[in-house]
């Protein structure tokens, strides 16, 4: 019989390469968002354009079994709107309200794994203030102190779902995702995250300008490649660990150095331009050992593959929105395997 599968945000970056994934795996899947995908045609089965928002919705939606869920579905985006403190309420209200409506649907339903994906958000901001030495390992969560509304909603949720697993007998797991990167992801508008801002500004730009860097560049992350998402994120629904777990990767670099990496790539003669800005913790990169224990992953990707990747497609992204009749939607050049 052929598995079932509903990914919950299928319209976003890591929904619809998790939906091209189970697709490959054989899998029947019902994708759902607000949106179709921007950047890519949706491989789901069925795909429903609706808002989790809505309970009826989300009723309908749930009106079969599944027997894998995937709850990515949230209001979120890059420092410029997660970190103004402008957004705030829509980010808290309305992921409260998707992962609400949600687990009402799961608990009445026979559902046999879910899974809810965090976000590294939710580590304490003093843990975060050395941007050499971050400390995110897991079980440093308490005291909370999160720098963003957006993390502090993160962790309720993560309470919560982990509150159905143990009153309703749900069956849960949970990530707590790391900057994750790559084509087919969000690029401009406001909501892209540092890679794909890096690499449009990179792309933009004319010899012997500058790109602009929000804050020093000197506060680090650390970058995950999407198909390596991806597949930590089907071993820990198929597997026998709730979490919550780190999925991340452990190569940190400084933005100013990211900035550089692209740069190198573009062949260009470019300087950096450091402004004020939202800047999020001075450090943050994730702690693998847990990962490594519970399910033996770590990523495959490398920091300068994954990104000279990513700086090909909106290359070509940024040509084919100046110039929409001279390449297909999707990147002809890009080696679209194993998303």
């Amino acid at each position: 019989m052929t598995k079932t599968a509903l990914v919950c945000g299928a319209g976003g970056f890591i929904g619809g390469h998790l939906v091209k994934r189970l697709k490959s795996e054989g899998f029947w899947v019902q994708g759902v968002d607000i949106k179709e995908h921007e950047h890519a045609q949706t491989q789901a089965d069925e795909f429903v354009v609706g808002d989790l928002r809505q309970q009826s919705l989300v009723k309908d939606v749930f009106d079969q079994s599944f027997d894998e869920v995937y709850q990515l579905a949230a209001d979120m985006g890059g420092a410029g709107y997660l970190f103004t403190g402008d957004n705030d309420a829509n980010v808290m209200h309305n992921s409260m309200q998707i992962n609400l409506n949600v687990l009402d649907a799961v608990r009445n339903k026979d559902v046999k794994r879910l899974f809810y994906a965090s976000s590294a958000c939710v580590y304490p901001e003093k843990n975060q203030k050395d941007p050499d030495n971050p400390n995110c390992a897991e079980d440093t969560v308490y005291p909370a102190q999160p720098d963003s509304e957006y993390g502090w909603e993160k962790l309720f949720s993560e309470r919560l779902y982990f509150a159905f697993n143990r009153n309703y007998g749900t069956q849960c797991s949970v990530a707590r995702y790391h900057n994750v990167y790559g084509p087919e992801g969000t690029w401009m508008g406001g909501k892209e995250k540092v890679p794909a801002a890096m690499c449009r500004k990179v792309a933009e730009a004319e010899s012997g300008s500058d790109i602009e860097v929000w804050g020093d560049g000197l506060q680090t992350r650390s970058f995950l490649y999407v198909d390596d998402c991806v597949e930590a994120t089907i071993r820990l629904q198929r597997s026998n660990f709730a979490g919550p777990v780190n999925i991340g990767s452990e190569e940190m670099i400084s933005i100013n150095d990211l900035a550089k990496m692209v740069i190198g790539f573009s062949g260009k003669d470019l300087g950096i331009k450091n402004i004020p800005g939202p800047e999020g913790v001075r450090g943050r990169n994730s702690d693998n050992l847990l990962i490594a224990e519970k399910l033996g992953w770590q990523p495959r990707f490398k920091l300068r593959e994954g990104m000279e990747r990513t700086f090909s497609w909106v290359q070509d992204a940024l040509v084919h929105k100046s110039h929409p009749e001279g390449l297909p939607h999707e990147s002809s050049g890009m080696d679209a395997g194993n998303k």
